[in-house]
């Protein structure tokens, strides 16, 4: 028996599973965090915004998507022969897909949305989307969970075996059938819901940055020569979509660096591709929080002090609504630890 060999494959899969966990705590946390803000204000009456709607939305989809590659990648670690069957390793496969594709087509909602606001367009066409592009979000996000499933669900029928030699603990090659996604299904599918998503969120990014450029002079100076709040709103939504631009890249590239197996497991690149992969989630909610004024306040609102004016404390609905989203994560973190 091949003991540093074992040690190496226990250790990596330790590792994983641990950065796993963390990262599913870390991202169900946050996401959860927008969720609940925008609940919340539902509840107590208020119009959430465009933003807003698909902020919730986009971080619902992220939600799903840890639990569902946290339950995965487990049942893969510890029970590997029940995970390669064929109905356990395609129903994982097509959960992961679907969530997946949408959170794509919900960032490509965000970034057309910001584009269309800050860009100055002369096109009467585009002029008119830029009037309308506020009632059409919640059509914009149906459309990406209907695409997201027209191009997800025809994976279940698209698997195939592959024979693969794996090393088993004796130190012997058994050679294996392995589940695989149909490589003419596999192209067509990630055009549509990864590749052309991944270019319109481009295109939006680089539209953005350089109306910021051009107009950087203009009318979003005040006479005191500092940013006005329309001007930081485009600054800051600039910044949001080129992080979001920049995780969907490296999540992007690891998902086909795994798929078309690069690397082997338990390699360096094996390894980094998987916390790529782990953290997009939760980097993803920490992008969205800090590019929201809203949520940004609520989140550092517990670390301020007291603010006192005129001899009276602020209103207390700011803790208020803190208390309520603290009480409801520790709820989501007690439901993850049962399990």
């Amino acid at each position: 028996m091949d003991v540093p060999a074992d040690l190496a494959l226990i250790r990596h899969k330790l590792a994983s599973m641990a950065m796993l966990g963390l990262s599913t705590l870390i991202g169900v946390l946050t996401n959860t965090f927008i969720i609940v803000v925008n609940i919340i204000d539902k509840i107590k009456g208020k119009n959430l915004s465009s933003p807003d709607l698909i902020l919730a939305t986009l971080s619902a989809s992220n939600v799903l998507f840890q639990f569902i590659m946290l339950t995965n990648d487990y049942v893969s670690f510890l029970h590997t022969d029940l995970y390669f069957t064929d109905k356990v390793y395609i129903t994982f496969t097509v959960l992961l897909i679907l969530p997946v594709y949408s959170s794509f087509w919900f960032t490509v909602c965000l970034s057309v949305y910001y584009c269309l606001q800050i860009v100055i367009f002369t096109h009467p066409l585009l002029i008119r989307l830029k009037l309308v592009v506020s009632r059409w979000v919640p059509h914009l996000l149906i459309a990406s969970i209907f695409t997201s499933m027209t191009t997800g669900l025809p994976a279940a029928w698209n698997f195939y075996r592959d024979e693969q030699d794996f090393n088993t603990s004796s130190n012997q090659n058994t050679e294996i059938s392995v589940p695989k996604l149909n490589v003419i299904y596999l192209l067509p599918s990630n055009l549509i819901s990864c590749s052309l998503p991944l270019v319109l969120v481009g295109i939006a990014d680089v539209l953005i940055i350089k109306a910021l450029v051009t107009h950087r002079h203009k009318v979003d100076r005040n006479t005191n020569g500092e940013s006005s709040g329309h001007a930081e709103g485009r600054v800051r939504a600039a910044r949001t979509i080129s992080c979001l631009l920049l995780l969907y890249m490296l999540f992007y590239i690891s998902e086909i660096f795994m798929f078309i197996d690069v690397f082997p497991p338990s390699s360096p690149g094996f390894c980094a591709c998987l916390m790529v992969i782990y953290s997009y989630p939760p980097a993803q909610s920490i992008v969205l929080i800090l590019g929201s004024p809203k949520l940004k306040q609520i989140l550092l609102c517990p670390l301020q002090e007291k603010m006192v004016s005129g001899g009276r404390e602020e209103p207390p609905s700011c803790n208020l609504k803190v208390s309520a989203i603290l009480l409801l994560l520790l709820f989501v973190k007690g439901l993850m630890r049962m399990e």
